[in-house]
């Protein structure tokens, strides 16, 4: 059994987009296996003090894995005030491994951000800095999308007519980047297997590229990837939580 925590603040808009900080708080997810109750409760309560005790998502489990020293106190304190600026974002702390992604308004946000995680750590730990500045294409990809759904037919990669009402609107979105390139990712709720997820959520996305190049969009400005379960952004143990991860994200990546 692997040491891993990971929390993900998924829509957690702060700094970087001023324009929706007064919208709707998303949950802050936390999942994965610690060593033991008190680092569990530790970690929890300390996620509590930061964003608030309702929209802290508890999906951590206790486990025999083994930690290094100071494990649960090094975790307990990455979490700061310095991580509600980051949006769609991503906490993993493996063993002494610690990754964070998200986007940030600023190159300066993004070191100050992974350098404050670095000084919580000692010299045992790495820290992968995967934040970028938030581009203003990804806004208007954003906008576009507007938090809907792109349903479609159950268990499979067929488009329902809803869906493809939003990627005709898409479609215009993406053909105003010209020469940027996205990611089209696929996502599900974690209902059966992890294996199954993932293959139906790759070709939810190959699907999406499909129709979207149908309307113009060129093929080499469109890439796919499905992450299955692996990146919930609401409560899996709701079915309104189920649905929300079910979603098909835009992601500008040059």
């Amino acid at each position: 059994m692997k040491l891993r925590t990971t929390i993900l603040f998924a829509a957690a808009w702060a700094a970087a987009a001023p324009a929706l900080a007064d919208g709707p708080a998303a949950p802050i997810v936390v999942s994965g296996t610690v060593p033991d109750d008190a680092g569990k409760a530790a970690l929890l309560a300390r996620l509590r003090t930061v964003y608030g005790a309702e929209r802290v998502v508890d999906q951590l489990a206790v486990g025999r894995v083994a930690a290094p020293p100071g494990w649960n106190e090094r975790v307990a304190g990455l979490i700061g005030p310095n991580l509600k600026q980051i949006s769609r974002g991503q906490l993993q702390v493996e063993g002494s491994s610690v990754s964070l992604r998200g986007d940030v308004g600023s190159e300066a946000e993004r070191q100050r951000i992974a350098n404050e995680l670095a000084l919580n750590l000692d010299t045992s730990y790495t820290v992968n800095n995967g934040l970028r500045v938030a581009a203003s294409e990804q806004g208007m990809l954003d906008a576009a999308l507007a938090d809907r759904i792109i349903e479609f037919e159950s268990g499979k990669a067929a488009l329902a007519d809803s869906g493809k009402a939003i990627l005709d609107q898409m479609s215009v979105a993406l053909l105003r980047l010209k020469d940027k390139k996205v990611e089209v990712i696929g996502h599900t709720d974690n209902a059966g297997s992890r294996a199954g997820n993932l293959s139906l959520s790759q070709a939810r996305a190959e699907a999406v590229k499909a129709y979207v190049v149908g309307r113009g969009v060129r093929p080499d400005m469109v890439s796919v990837s499905g992450e299955g379960p692996d990146r919930p952004v609401a409560d899996n143990r709701t079915a309104e939580g189920r649905a929300r991860n079910r979603r098909i994200e835009f992601k500008v990546v040059q």
